[in-house]
């Protein structure tokens, strides 16, 4: 069935208080999408963000970020005091997100409710506990500790709590109970809000495509109390590290530092540690995009104390076998496939053999540099089974795009869209056209596309930091006259829910 939705990370979401969360502005976007005709909300990862606030560099791909916990909500729950709540600094700008001032005030205040809930004594709460046993216990340890050692990454804690020693740990989680207890609350918190936004959602016939990137952090709870299950040297450090070769966009390549995982014990085990990871998906989301893809096919592994990724190397991931597992333990899950960048007859082979949909992004449609695939992301050329981007949160918005593409990529876009003036907000406008137009089941634009908005509202710009991941949306821009002109095109086009 043809359908279409909108790509807006939960943190760009309107608001106040310094970043979007589950508030009544998120009700209201879900209501925004309802009434334009639209059936999915594609967001980005929503586990707790560390160094850099990439929410593909996150604290626990199991757990919630606090940051999106309605201080509303909590309000609303006899918790904290709007006067409280005025009165902390988070940031005065309703464009941007600072995590310096969130990371100050809003983490006082989660504990300040901490202390006044009585969750504790809640049988919601002991059966919390209970299903998530399995990683919430190690990351709220983790968290405490992080806190104890001044943020620091836990390869310069003390060896005993480095190397996870039963012992240490029991001793440590005495020593911190409190602090444990917290981190346990936030994620309690943070889960019962989601379930009742997810609930809202379904209820307006509004599906949400959640993210995940392939790998973990390696400051990472995750890391931390499953190092078996990584790449690792005789002394148990990291011996190989996630990153893409050179090409066309970067001479240098890309080192992303992640640890890699040990796919053969992985496999020894019947894949239980991935099986757990998107069973803890499914209950999250709708539909799961799993970032980077093609890691599972064939993954590039960079040594751990290179600088560049020139000297790294492909080797071989678990391909089918780890979807068939998760098929025989879960049933059929909803996945989209980032297969984005170099794709090889292999990976094509793999996505074909799962059945998952992948993702065709227009802007690369007309990318000189990449001469070979670039052909692949014209309409003309997609399979029904595919969802179809103008761009990506990794991207430039198509206003940017067009504003720094070379002259001649600009008059192939200008001839294929059958354009004579040089009105770029009618390149927007046609590029998202060309989305809906085409076969592809699922047509998906993010929120600055439909505003026409430059690169001032760009999520993320990959291998630089300081300036990513903190654009907001207004309240205002999601008016009325836009709800009606992308009702307008679900009709036009065949994508009305």
């Amino acid at each position: 069935m043809r359908a279409s939705g909108i790509l807006l990370p939960v943190f760009s979401l309107p608001g106040k208080y310094g970043i979007g969360c589950f508030s009544d502005e998120a009700y209201r976007f879900i209501d925004f999408l309802r009434d334009a005709g639209l059936s999915y909300w594609q967001i980005l990862p929503v586990g707790p963000t560390g160094y850099g606030d990439s929410p593909y560099q996150s604290f626990s791909t199991f757990a919630g970020n606090p940051y999106f916990i309605s201080l509303e909500k909590l309000i609303s729950e006899g918790l904290l005091t709007e006067e409280e709540c005025g009165q902390a600094d988070m940031g005065t700008d309703e464009t941007q997100v600072d995590y310096g001032k969130l990371y100050k005030e809003r983490l006082r205040l989660l504990r300040a409710a901490c202390g006044r809930s009585r969750h504790e004594e809640e049988a919601d709460y002991q059966a919390f506990l209970k299903e998530n046993d399995f990683w919430l216990r190690d990351y709220a340890l983790f968290m405490a500790l992080k806190d104890a050692h001044g943020g620091a990454d836990f390869e310069s804690w003390e060896e005993d709590i480095r190397s996870f020693d039963k012992d240490a740990l029991r001793r440590w989680e005495e020593k911190l109970a409190g602090d444990v207890r917290f981190y346990m609350f936030v994620q309690y918190e943070f889960l019962r809000e989601w379930k009742d936004l997810r609930a809202y959602a379904a209820s307006q016939g509004i599906r949400i495509i959640g993210d995940i990137p392939v790998y973990v952090s390696h400051d990472s709870a995750d890391f931390w109390a499953h190092r078996e299950l990584f790449m690792l040297d005789e002394r148990g450090r990291v011996r190989m590290i996630a990153g893409v070769p050179p090409d066309g966009f970067s001479a240098d390549g890309q080192v992303w530092g992640n640890p890699l995982y040990d796919w053969e014990k992985h496999a020894a085990d019947g894949f239980s540690w991935w099986i757990r990871r998107i069973k803890k998906c499914k209950e999250l989301f709708d539909v799961i995009r799993i970032d980077h893809f093609r890691g599972f096919d064939e993954f590039f592994a960079v040594p751990a104390d290179e600088d560049t990724a020139k000297n790294g190397t492909w080797e071989k991931g678990p391909g089918i076998a780890l979807f068939d597992a998760i098929k025989s333990a879960l049933g059929e899950t909803e996945i989209i496939a980032e297969d984005l960048g170099y794709v090889t007859d292999t990976v094509r082979e793999l996505v074909r053999a799962t059945g998952f949909p992948n993702m065709k992004v227009l802007e690369f449609a007309f990318d000189s540099r990449d001469s070979t695939g670039a052909t692949e992301y014209l309409p003309f050329r997609f399979g029904r089974n595919s969802v179809v981007y103008t761009g990506t949160h990794d991207n430039e918005t198509v206003r940017g795009w067009i504003d720094n593409i070379l002259p001649e990529e600009l008059q192939q876009v200008k001839d294929y869209l059958d354009i004579r003036t040089g009105d770029p907000d009618e390149i927007v406008d046609k590029m998202v056209i060309m989305a809906h137009t085409s076969v592809a089941d699922l047509s998906i634009i993010p929120l600055q596309d439909y505003l026409r908005l430059d690169n001032s509202a760009r999520i993320n710009h990959p291998s630089t930091q300081g300036t990513n991941w903190k654009w907001r949306v207004k309240k205002e821009q999601l008016s009325e006259e836009l709800c009606a002109r992308i009702h307008r095109q679900m009709k036009l086009y065949g994508r009305e829910r």
